[in-house]
């Protein structure tokens, strides 16, 4: 990747359906046959807990190829207090240009720019082979579980990286999922009869 070869700057509104689309297009049969990423981000836009500070896209010669967007959300810590945190993500970079750094130049930015604006830690789902390049450890190491998880149950997927150090220092608690992310099939569906069509495969890897 030639870093002086694109630039990180605010979406705006007009670029709405080409982010949709640019999302559709990274996620589609990745975790799921089709995919829901396009529609989730959306429905996010217009969620309370959405950060306009911290919707991101990165365009390189005219052309969106990658996008990266938070929510505010809390820990709900064992001793009652209630901790606002971050949660990040759809985070997508066009098929072609993926795994050759462009992923990881977005998340360091959007992360740099969070933490400029005072927030203290980011939790979400993700793969710690590629985020752990970025500072994100397994959430458990700061005592920190995923709602609804039964215990003992696989929690590698969920990730932390404090942006203040400290932030978590003394709290162990619960993390909530901000309910903007929960969508209905139905709904998924009727929003993906605006793109071109594409085949669904049910392909090895798939976690859904």
């Amino acid at each position: 990747m030639n870093t002086n070869d694109h630039t990180i700057r605010l979406e705006r509104t007009e670029d709405y359906r080409e982010i949709e689309n640019l999302v559709r297009e990274s996620f589609w049969n990745v975790y799921r046959p089709g995919c829901s990423e396009h529609y989730v981000i959306h429905v996010l836009r217009n969620n309370p807990a959405f950060i306009r500070e911290l919707d991101f896209v990165m365009e390189q010669d005219g052309r969106l190829i990658g996008q990266n967007m938070f929510m505010n959300t809390i820990i709900e810590a064992d001793d009652g207090r209630v901790i606002p945190v971050l949660t990040m993500g759809p985070i997508g970079i066009t098929p072609e240009l993926k795994r050759k750094g462009y992923g990881k130049a977005l998340l360091d930015y959007s992360l740099e720019n969070a933490a400029k604006l005072g927030f203290g830690a980011v939790l979400f789902e993700g793969n710690i082979g590629f985020y752990g390049t970025c500072g994100f450890t397994y959430a458990r190491e700061f005592g920190i579980r995923y709602h609804d998880l039964a215990e003992g149950a696989d929690d590698s997927f969920f990730l932390c990286k404090e942006l203040v150090p400290g932030y978590l220092d003394g709290i162990t608690g619960v993390y909530q999922t901000p309910q903007g992310y929960y969508v209905e099939d139905s709904d998924v569906e009727e929003f993906d009869k605006g793109f071109p069509p594409k085949q669904k495969l049910k392909l090895p890897g798939q976690i859904f």
